[in-house]
């Protein structure tokens, strides 16, 4: 079990002023910022980090909706991250969220969620690298 992990605060969050609350929403959590920074993701850039899903009928929106404004990429740290992430965010669709998660609170459906969650230890050294290449985290 990994102590990091990468989660994303999504366009539709980030854009409508929310990053700010899910960050404390992630500390109260027990979660310690190690990395974190703004940017706005390119067709090419979206398209490779959601590769895994290029098959999938959703992976065009995805990316249209992932270019679609800035988003903030986050590294944290924490004993068990990627589990204890996962159980904090909620569903994908908030609908189905339990309540007091991440997307219960903030999402607004199922394709705008709010955040993004690594799903895996492995994928989430995949995707830190992703964001933050040749980084030195603290």
């Amino acid at each position: 079990m990994s102590d990091t992990t990468l989660t994303i605060i999504k366009p539709d969050a980030f854009g409508s002023g929310k990053a700010g609350r899910i960050l404390a929403h992630l500390e109260q959590e027990g979660f310690e910022i190690v990395a974190a920074r703004v940017t706005h993701l390119g067709v090419a850039e979206a398209g490779e980090f959601y590769a895994v899903h290029r098959e999938r009928p959703f992976f065009g929106s995805l990316v249209e909706f992932m270019t679609s404004g800035r988003c903030m990429p986050i590294v944290l740290r924490r004993e068990n991250a990627v589990a204890h992430l996962r159980r904090v965010i909620g569903a994908t669709d908030p609908t189905e969220a339990e309540e007091g998660t991440v997307r219960a609170i903030y999402a607004e459906s199922k394709e705008r969620n709010a955040i993004h969650a690594s799903d895996s230890d492995e994928n989430a050294a995949v995707e830190v690298s992703f964001f933050f290449p040749g980084t030195d985290l603290i």
